[in-house]
């Protein structure tokens, strides 16, 4: 079967859901590639006309959302703790390093690295439990999950959409080159991400080696008692 009358099986309320699924999944803390996914599955929509664009740019961002809300909670209930057990779990997405550099992009950016943080890889399955473990003010996180959802869930359906349509002539198989191009970007993400916790990394291992190495200060020797003799 060609794989375009093969899509054309596949439910259309399926790939709703597993957009809507995933991207929910991943904004929760999970690390799950759902970039990817909506990027697919949009693709798949400007080919196949019983995909609605319309309803899958909503799934999307309803799963950003609803899973950045959960994973606010997680984190507010489970604090410190639960980072430590995600990097047991999760060495090479939460690792102390990873960590660090989500925490100093919070620092800088406060609730907008919620915002920011829709846009990167890494730091999306960040945000919504380490804005709880920080204890956030739930409003400002709400405002900064919502508007990051709608622009990054929406704005990909869109512009993807549009791509898919304009280019059907050369896409119209699979589009293949906008998922590598996706794919890219995400790279491209993950590589920027740590190559910030390797720098991270070398600035903490400095400061442990230079405080290691820096002398202990003298302690202070008690006056002798000297006797006065005539």
């Amino acid at each position: 079967m060609h794989i375009e009358q093969w899509l054309e099986t596949v439910p259309a309320v399926s790939v709703y859901a597993i957009v809507g699924v995933v991207i929910g999944l991943e904004s929760l803390g999970i690390p799950l590639p759902g970039e990817i996914v909506l990027v697919t599955a949009t693709l798949m929509a400007s080919s196949q006309d019983h995909i609605n664009p319309y309803i899958l740019g909503a799934c999307a961002i309803a799963g950003a959302v609803i899973g950045d809300s959960i994973g606010y909670m997680i984190g507010r209930k489970g604090g410190q703790p639960l980072l430590n057990w995600l990097g047991r779990k999760f060495p090479k997405h939460f690792s102390a390093d990873h960590v660090a550099t989500a925490e100093r992009s919070f620092q800088k950016w406060g609730m907008w690295a919620v915002f920011f943080g829709r846009f990167i890889a890494l730091l999306r399955i960040f945000a919504g439990p380490l804005a709880g473990v920080l204890r956030m003010p739930y409003w400002k996180f709400a405002i900064a999950n919502v508007l990051g959802g709608i622009i990054w869930a929406g704005g990909t359906v869109a512009v993807i959409y549009s791509v898919g349509k304009v280019a059907e002539d050369y896409l119209k198989k699979f589009s293949w080159l906008g998922l590598v191009a996706a794919l890219l970007f995400g790279l491209g993400s993950l590589v920027m991400m740590k190559m910030r916790a390797k720098k991270a990394a070398a600035a903490r291992e400095a400061a442990e080696a230079e405080a290691r190495s820096a002398p202990e200060p003298a302690a202070e020797s008690a006056p002798a008692s000297v006797s006065a003799r005539d």
